[in-house]
């Protein structure tokens, strides 16, 4: 076991020391346009890879990054969140809506008007930026109004910010107004329309930015474009947080809990219940990344404790390892950049878990069939301890294991050691240690015909199959 901990924790030590030095790799290059595609929902999942796309551009000195953007919209804090960011970030953001055929609708609208420069495809669209609830229906009254005028509010600010039409904006919002590429042009929208990403970075070389409240000219005619599209981890993340799967995951939550409920001890159901039940209310919105990152793991070691204590063929261990893996996965995609630990060592540290808990089932399941099996035939003979008074029916402990047992004889107490004579079904006929090794000599008169009735010797070469003597 030793041997063991000490190869795990040297695996875990290179497994950072390559992950840092493949950071450092990275980071050394420059004189590159980093492009991010941000496609689908404002969730936290984009604000994860907005935020990070936009620190590994500054890490790697980037001339600038952009934002490829296609959104129906999302959620207020969401939006929020990644507007801000690309305000306070330290490399000009050209906020870029494509292809032909995306849109930048509701917290879009938002997003595009944020960036240092703000673009559009042919055939595209932006605007519809009212704000509605969680359900997709209108906010009514006092309510209303006030999330209403406070979204109106935030876009004008932002659009006056940028030098961009204030008016039109706040209409967006109010009105629910919603313009094309075209129109996004003559109002002053947007900067320019640009039919690819080489025509984006064409059309705004040479443009002054203001950046962290200083004037940047950009340099983007030649510079290299490097993609930095979300990876595994975000790409699952965005997968189980799309609506549909969300409410097919609680779904299956509630039917699963059902099945445990109704037939307790069955565990599988339990397990797949609860993690679907927390990956639904991270889906639905109800739980942030880092609040469900720490459920999963906390119902991980929840499970692996019941796996010492409980019989469950390993399913309880199983359960364990995928309810971490997913909880760090969550974790690590919900913090900051500077605060995410390498998927190296989350993958290191649940294999080491996996393997452990592997390690474990097998050593208990080797025990167990090496374990000989108590039979009928090998009860007989044996010698067992009263747990409760027979009289003339109790318990007694044979072979490690409770039976219920008979006797004959008066009373045994609770303690005293006993004989099993012979099995009858689910039932031990015993009698006491010193009656059974007087018993060749002195035969135990029982009851004629009696079920306990003992036959005496025959013969000194011959015995009874239930006549017990002291050898």
């Amino acid at each position: 076991m030793r041997q063991f901990t000490r190869r795990l924790f040297l695996a875990v030590a290179l497994l950072g020391a390559v992950g840092g030095h493949a950071d450092d790799l990275s980071a050394a290059v420059g004189d590159r346009v980093t492009v991010l595609t941000l496609q689908g929902p404002i969730n936290p999942v984009a604000v994860s890879y907005v935020d990070r796309g936009l620190s590994l551009a500054e890490s790697q000195g980037a001339v600038s990054a952009v934002l490829r953007l296609d959104t129906p919209g999302g959620l207020d804090s969401s939006m929020r969140a990644i507007t801000q960011r690309i305000l306070n970030a330290q490399v000009p953001v050209l906020v870029y809506v494509a292809p032909a055929g995306a849109r930048a609708a509701s917290a879009g609208a938002f997003i595009t008007l944020a960036g240092h420069v703000a673009a559009m495809a042919p055939n595209t669209a932006i605007g519809a930026a009212h704000p509605i609830s969680g359900q997709g229906e209108d906010i009514a009254g006092t309510l209303g109004e006030k999330v209403t005028n406070d979204a109106a509010a935030y876009i004008r600010s932002i659009a006056t910010e940028r030098g961009r039409n204030a008016a039109w904006a706040e209409e967006a919002v109010r009105k629910s107004v919603s313009i094309t590429e075209q129109e996004a042009l003559s109002l002053g929208v947007v900067d320019f329309v640009a039919s690819d990403v080489p025509s984006l970075l064409a059309q705004a070389d040479g443009r002054q930015v203001q950046v962290q409240g200083q004037n940047v000219t950009l340099r983007t005619r030649d510079a290299t474009t490097v993609p930095a599209g979300m990876n595994a981890f975000e790409r699952f993340v965005a997968a189980i947080s799309e609506p549909n799967l969300a409410y097919i995951l609680l779904s299956i939550a509630m039917l699963a809990i059902y099945l445990e409920l109704m037939n307790p001890g069955a565990i599988l159901p339990g397990i797949v219940g609860v993690i679907a039940l927390l990956l639904a209310l991270f889906g639905l919105g109800n739980l942030p990344f880092n609040y469900t990152g720490l459920l999963l793991i906390g119902f991980a070691f929840v499970l692996f404790i019941g796996e010492l204590f409980l019989t469950s063929h390993g399913l309880l261990a199983v359960g364990g390892v995928i309810s971490l893996a997913l909880g760090s996965t969550l974790l690590m995609a919900g913090n900051p950049v500077y605060f995410r630990v390498s998927p190296w060592i989350i993958g290191t540290v649940v294999g080491s878990f996996a393997a452990f808990f592997i390690w474990v089932v097998a050593v208990i399941v080797r025990d167990r069939l090496r374990r000989p099996m108590t039979s009928q035939e090998n009860l007989v003979g044996r010698i067992g301890v009263v747990r409760s008074e027979l009289n003339p029916e109790g318990t007694v402990l044979v072979a490690s294991e409770l039976w219920s047992a008979r006797t004959d004889q008066p009373p045994i107490p609770a303690g005293r050691e006993v004989r099993v004579l012979r099995v009858e079904g689910f039932w031990l006929w015993v009698m006491t240690i010193e009656q059974a090794l007087r018993a060749p000599e002195e035969p135990v008169a029982l009851p004629a015909g009696g079920r306990g009735a003992l036959p005496a010797p025959q013969d000194d070469a011959t015995t009874s199959d239930t006549a017990l003597s002291s050898t």
